[in-house]
């Protein structure tokens, strides 16, 4: 039975990794870090409210088989670049060192199709340097899931996103060969590869938008 770290359970991605994870008999526990107190019954749950200011305060907490890195925002909701790095690169960089300075196994990420750490977009830039961070820390086994358009249901409206995937809903069929990992993706088809790719024997670590709606069929 294995113990399950999940930050960001309370997003459009990570709200699917808690469900699977309740639902999943190889876990007996999963450590929820949250930045305040949410409710929620279930005897596999542990929340623990963290300063993600002071990662390094929670070290102790940060121990188990597997870690869920499941963090995002927006330039809307985080407007202020420093801060929007801190919770794109700085937050998640932290967490898998920590987490592998902890032996922890496994470490999966949620990123975005294009990721590239030269990229001269700071999203995409941000995403791409955990990635490189992640990779260069050496866990027995990693998935970086890269999505492209998240599809499902967000607490908040985000117009300039909708409307791409409007875009990107009508140029599906002709989305064919190279361009399929631009395909619109369902945030819960995600958060399902994530939950096989750390339970099944998968030779793979990065898994653009096609490949990941090919895992789970």
């Amino acid at each position: 039975m294995k113990t399950a770290l999940l930050f960001g359970s309370t997003g459009l991605v990570g709200g699917h990794v808690l469900n699977y994870l309740i639902q999943n008999s190889n876990y007996s526990k999963i450590k929820l870090f949250v930045r305040s107190f949410i409710e929620i019954n279930d005897p596999k749950i542990e929340i623990i409210k963290i300063d993600f200011n002071n990662l390094n305060e929670h070290a102790e907490d940060i121990k188990g088989d597997e870690c869920f890195c499941c963090i995002g925002t927006t330039k809307k909701k985080s407007p202020n670049i420093n801060e929007y790095q801190k919770i794109e690169l700085d937050i998640p960089k932290k967490i898998a060192q920590i987490a592998k300075s902890n032996s922890v196994k496994s470490f999966f990420f949620v990123s975005s199709g294009y990721a590239n750490p030269k990229s001269s977009g700071e999203y995409l830039k941000f995403k791409g340097l955990v990635e490189e961070e992640i990779k260069n820390l050496n866990f027995d086994k990693i998935g970086i899931m890269r999505p492209s358009f998240l599809l499902g249901e967000r607490q908040e409206e985000r117009f300039g996103e909708k409307f791409g995937i409007i875009v990107f809903k009508l140029l599906t069929p002709i989305l064919i060969g190279p361009f399929r990992k631009m395909r619109p993706i369902h945030s819960e088809i995600v958060a399902k590869a994530m939950i096989k790719l750390a339970n099944e024997n998968i030779n793979q670590s990065v898994l653009e938008s096609n490949e990941i709606s090919d895992l789970v069929g």
